[in-house]
C-alpha cells in the first residue's frame, strides 16, 4: 500500500517537476555562502545529480558522496572528489523542515560503516542541539537495548557549505540497531504476524498509520514503520492488539496486571526516567516508538529514543503533567504511573543509575560539545544565528537543567496509591505514628505512605 502511494507520488512528481511535500523557498536555486568549513570536523561533501535542489521529504534523489578526516585522528576517508560514492538523498523532519537549515536522510549505496558507527545504508543529517548530546546519551546510560549514536560533522552539498550537523543512526529493524525478527510485508501467516513489527506513536497525519480511540477525550495514532506495506491480516492484527492494549492501560482496577501481559515494564520505566530527566514534553506523543520481536514470550518494549528536546525550566510536576506551548495530549502515561509495578520499576530502575551513574552525563557532555566551538560559529554565521549561543554556553545550559531536573526527580520518584503493601495517610508536618509491624515511612507527593510486611 505504502509502496503504491510512494510510486504513484513519484510519478506525479515527475510531471510537475516539485513534489507535493516541498518547500516552496526550497525549490529556487540556494545563495552559495561565503562561509566555508571550520577544519576541526571531519566534511561530508554532496553533490546531487546536476546539482539538483532537495525539495522533497519523499522522493529520493541521485548523488554522490565523499567524507575528508580533516585529518582528524581514527576518522577513514570514504571516497574521494575524483572517485565519489554513490548515494540518494531526501529532505526529512516535520517543524525541522519548516527551517532555513534543513535536516536530510540519507540512503548510502551500499552499507557502510561511517566513523565508527557499525554498517549501515541508512542515516540522517541532524540540525545539532545539545540536547541530542545529553539525550542519547542518557538512552546509553540507562542500558535501553539500542539507542542511535551519532558524529558531529561539517557538511558541504552542491558546493555549498551548510554547516554543522550530527550524522545520525536511524530508528530501523536491523542486526546493528533494532535487533529483532523483520516481519514481512504482506505476510499472512497468523504466528508470523505475532513479532517483527516497529511502530511509532505520531502526532502528524502521514501514511501507514492507524487511528484507534484511546479514551473519550482523544485518539491514539500510530505509525507502523515495519512492515511497511501491510495484508489485510496485519491490518487486522495491529489494531485489535492496541485496542487491547489501550483497554488493559485503561482498566478501572489499577491492581490489574493485564497490560504487563503486553507491555515490557521496565523498559516503560527506563522511558519513562529518560523523558523526565530531560524535561521533554515530546515523549509520550510524538517520536514514541515501540517494537516486538517474535517469540511466545515477547512483549512490546518502550523505545528506542529519538528526538528529545529539554524546556530548560522549573520543575513542578513530571513532565507530562506541566503545561507547554502545544496541545497535544500525552499518551498513556497518566494512565500507567498508577499502577504499582510501574511505579516499582521506575523506583528499581533510579536506585541503580543515581547518583553515581547519572553524574557520567556531565563530563561526556563536555566532552562532546566543547570540541564543536569553531565549527558551531560558522553554523551560527552561515544561518545567520545569534553568535552568543556558544558551545560553552550550550554545554552549561544542558547541565544545569540536567542537574535540576534530576534532583527534582529523586525527590518525586512516583509512588502508587495502589500499592497492596502500602497503607497511605494524608500528610501535615507533625504527623506521629508508632504501632506494630511498621517497617519503613515515607513521605510522598501530599501524604506519608507506612510500608507493612
Amino acid at each position: 500500500m505504502c509502496r503504491l502511494l510512494r510510486k504513484i507520488i513519484v510519478l506525479l512528481t515527475s510531471l510537475v517537476l516539485v513534489s507535493c511535500e516541498a518547500d516552496p523557498e526550497a525549490i529556487m536555486a540556494p545563495v552559495l555562502s561565503e562561509i566555508s568549513v571550520s577544519g576541526t570536523l571531519p566534511v561530508l561533501y554532496i553533490e546531487t545529480k546536476n546539482h539538483a535542489p532537495i525539495v522533497s521529504k519523499q522522493i529520493y534523489l541521485d548523488a554522490f558522496y565523499w567524507l575528508d578526516p580533516m585529518g582528524i585522528e581514527g576518522v577513514e576517508s570514504l571516497g574521494t572528489e575524483a572517485d565519489p560514492l554513490p548515494m540518494k538523498i531526501r529532505g526529512r523532519g516535520h517543524s525541522s523542515w519548516k527551517g532555513a537549515k534543513k535536516p536530510y536522510k540519507l540512503k548510502l549505496g551500499e552499507k557502510t560503516a561511517i566513523m565508527g558507527m557499525p554498517k549501515n545504508k541508512h542515516w540522517a543529517l541532524l540540525k545539532p542541539t545539545e540536547n541530542t548530546v545529553a539525550g542519547l546519551q542518557l538512552g546509553k546510560l540507562l542500558d535501553m537495548p539500542w539507542t542511535p549514536s551519532f558524529r558531529p560533522i561539517e557538511v558541504v552539498l552542491n558546493g555549498d557549505y551548510i554547516g554543522l550537523y550530527f550524522l545520525t543512526e536511524t530508528i530501523r529493524i536491523d542486526k546493528n540497531r533494532v535487533n529483532i525478527y523483520e516481519q514481512k510485508d504482506k505476510e499472512t501467516d497468523p504466528y508470523l504476524i505475532s513479532g517483527g513489527w516497529l511502530v511509532e506513536v505520531d502526532n502528524y497525519r502521514d501514511e501507514c498509520q492507524i487511528t484507534i480511540s484511546e479514551c473519550s477525550r482523544w485518539n491514539l495514532t500510530l505509525r507502523y514503520h515495519s512492515p511497511e506495506n501491510l495484508s489485510d491480516i496485519q491490518l487486522q492484527w495491529l489494531t485489535n492488539e492496541f485496542k487491547s492494549i489501550n483497554s488493559s492501560i485503561y482498566s478501572s482496577d489499577k491492581t490489574s496486571n493485564k497490560w504487563e501481559k503486553y507491555i515490557d515494564v521496565e523498559s516503560m520505566a527506563r522511558f519513562f526516567i529518560i523523558q523526565e530527566v530531560m524535561d521533554n514534553p515530546d515523549g509520550f506523543h510524538g517520536s514514541f516508538y515501540l517494537y516486538k520481536d517474535l517469540s511466545d514470550d515477547s512483549k512490546w518494549e518502550a523505545g528506542p529514543i529519538w528526538d528529545l528536546v529539554c524546556y530548560n525550566r522549573e520543575k513542578t510536576d513530571y513532565t507530562f503533567k506541566m503545561k507547554v506551548h502545544y496541545g497535544f495530549t500525552p499518551h498513556w502515561i497518566g494512565e500507567i504511573i498508577k499502577y504499582d509495578s510501574f511505579c516499582k520499576s521506575v523506583s528499581n530502575v533510579w536506585r541503580e543509575i543515581y547518583p553515581s551513574r547519572l553524574a557520567e552525563i556531565y563530563d561526556y557532555i563536555d566532552a562532546t560539545v566543547l570540541p564543536l566551538a569553531a565549527a558551531w560559529a560558522n553554523d551560527c554565521k552561515r544561518w545567520n544565528e545569534d553568535p552568543s549561543q556558544t558551545a560553552d554556553l550550550r554545554a552549561d545550559r544542558i547541565k544545569t537543567a540536567l542537574s535540576r531536573n534530576i534532583e527534582w526527580f529523586n525527590s518525586h520518584v512516583p509512588e502508587s496509591s495502589y500499592s497492596s503493601s502500602s497503607v497511605c495517610l494524608p500528610s501535615f508536618d507533625d504527623l506521629c505514628f508508632a504501632g506494630r509491624g511498621i517497617t519503613s515511612a515515607s513521605r510522598g507527593r501530599g501524604r506519608v505512605c507506612f510500608r507493612v510486611p
